[in-house]
């Protein structure tokens, strides 16, 4: 029963230790039937990229500067740059109604909310409403905007992106908000706490439940630090 969104703590890690979270919370939470919301940060600079995507032009896309710290994602879409973003990640259980729609309506569901929560800080958004029929592949994530992006009304240019991952225990959502492009709102700067609160308020009104501040959950440590291992080995990053 999906009684509740579970907001959990801010926490910063790799980009293993990361994408490791995010999908065990998908896989491994102790309360199965309820939606669950996190923001996040990064212990260095970071890069990931989509499930599919190829390891040899990943590396090629990668800008002067680093090294980087590099994973691959359980979820698809293309590279991201996770230096000056805000990143997310939501886990709508099996059995929510917007887990059972398609991919493309719970992008649009989810975009909308975060829109509204831009908009409130004073940022001119708009979610993008026609799909551009190029046939183009999953590229760098924040150079081209895809159906129901985040994007600028005036410019075009892309705000927010995601990408999913639905399988038996649910659907798992990693957005990131490039804060550059975001610029300051109509009144000055924008505050990230504060909109951090706005959009978990528009979320949880979008899945049409309470949003529940929730400690971060007991995960097996064992299970942690193998799938943390896992996807900090050359097998998971260079496997295509």
């Amino acid at each position: 029963m999906t009684d509740s969104l579970h907001v959990l703590p801010v926490r910063t890690g790799g980009a293993a230790e990361n994408m490791a979270s995010d999908f065990l919370l998908l896989q491994r939470y102790p309360h199965p039937g309820v939606a669950r919301l996190r923001h996040y940060l990064w212990r260095a600079p970071s890069f990931t990229f989509g499930y599919s995507q190829k390891i040899a032009w990943v590396r090629s896309q990668l800008p002067p500067g680093g090294p980087f710290d590099l994973c691959r994602r359980p979820t698809g879409g293309g590279i991201v740059d996770h230096r000056e973003d805000w990143t997310y990640a939501l886990v709508i259980p099996r059995g929510h109604p917007l887990e059972e729609v398609r991919a493309t309506q719970s992008y649009r569901v989810i975009h909308e909310a975060l829109a509204e929560a831009l908009r409130a800080q004073g940022v001119p958004v708009d979610v993008k409403m026609v799909r551009d029929d190029d046939g183009h592949l999953p590229g760098v994530c924040f150079e081209q905007a895809e159906i129901y992006d985040v994007v600028n009304p005036a410019t075009g240019a892309k705000l927010a992106g995601a990408a999913q991952k639905r399988n038996k225990h649910g659907l798992l959502f990693q957005g990131s908000i490039w804060r550059p492009a975001c610029g300051s709102g109509s009144s000055g700067p924008i505050d990230w706490d504060l909109f951090r609160a706005e959009f978990t308020a528009k979320i949880a009104s979008a899945l049409g439940l309470p949003a529940q501040p929730t400690p971060w959950p007991e995960l097996n440590e064992g299970e942690v630090d193998g799938l943390v291992e896992q996807y900090s080995s050359p097998e998971w990053i260079d496997h295509r």
